[in-house]
């Protein structure tokens, strides 16, 4: 009964918003035969405040095993250490000084956001600033001339390149050229690609609602 019941809620409340959501008309007339009028809307609008409701209650639950994860290589791991060291330092500061703040602590000056602006931001922009080094090496292994759409993908990325540099009349003919290859080849390209991930999503999802895929259970 562990495993049937979760299929069976998940099932239930997925076949239930799908037909709401392809078949909303339809299926508010059926819903509101044996319920009054508007409890359909107000019945959705819950729903979706629920899911909200549930996402807010999961992150208690990921900080929890953050920090036991963290605690635990503290103790018994000894090369991470001082990683877990930073981490849990840094997690306690931040909430103290949150608490403690109120709602000053989202004022400047206060020492919420005096951490947040030296030392949160500053990382974020030296983590963002390491990817273009990682994009710079996959670019160069991506555009050698090994084949022939290896070279076509060499010409479009040298051509898209030069709209930013000013080369007089052979810019403008160039962001011609630019503008037209972003919006015809790249723009069905990424259409494909959106069409592909939709499908993908949506068998994904009839597998949930019909309890082929459980995953989401843990291990089956």
């Amino acid at each position: 009964m562990k495993r049937e019941i979760p299929i069976l809620i998940v099932g239930i409340t997925g076949t239930i918003m799908f037909f709401q959501y392809f078949f909303a008309p339809a299926f508010q007339n059926v819903f509101e035969l044996f319920l009054p009028k508007g409890s359909a809307m107000d019945f959705f609008a819950t729903s979706q405040d629920w899911v909200i409701v549930i996402g807010i209650l999961a992150l208690p639950l990921g900080i929890w095993s953050l920090l036991k994860a963290n605690v635990h290589k503290l103790i018994k791991v000894k090369g991470d250490r001082f990683y877990s060291a930073v981490l849990l330092s840094g997690f306690l500061a931040m909430l103290i000084s949150g608490i403690a703040g109120g709602r000053e602590s989202l004022e400047a000056g206060s020492t919420f956001m005096a951490i947040f602006t030296t030392v949160l931001i500053p990382i974020q922009a030296t983590i963002f600033s390491l990817l273009a080094f990682f994009i710079a090496s996959a670019a160069y292994r991506a555009f050698r001339a090994r084949s022939v759409l290896a070279t076509i993908l060499l010409l479009t990325a040298f051509l898209v390149m030069l709209r930013f540099i000013p080369l007089g009349p052979i810019s403008t003919v160039n962001l011609g050229a630019v503008s037209w290859i972003l919006s015809v080849p790249n723009m069905a390209a990424k259409r494909a690609i959106m069409m592909g991930i939709g499908l993908g999503a949506t068998a994904t999802a009839i597998k949930i609602i019909l309890g082929i895929e459980r995953t989401y259970m843990g291990r089956d």
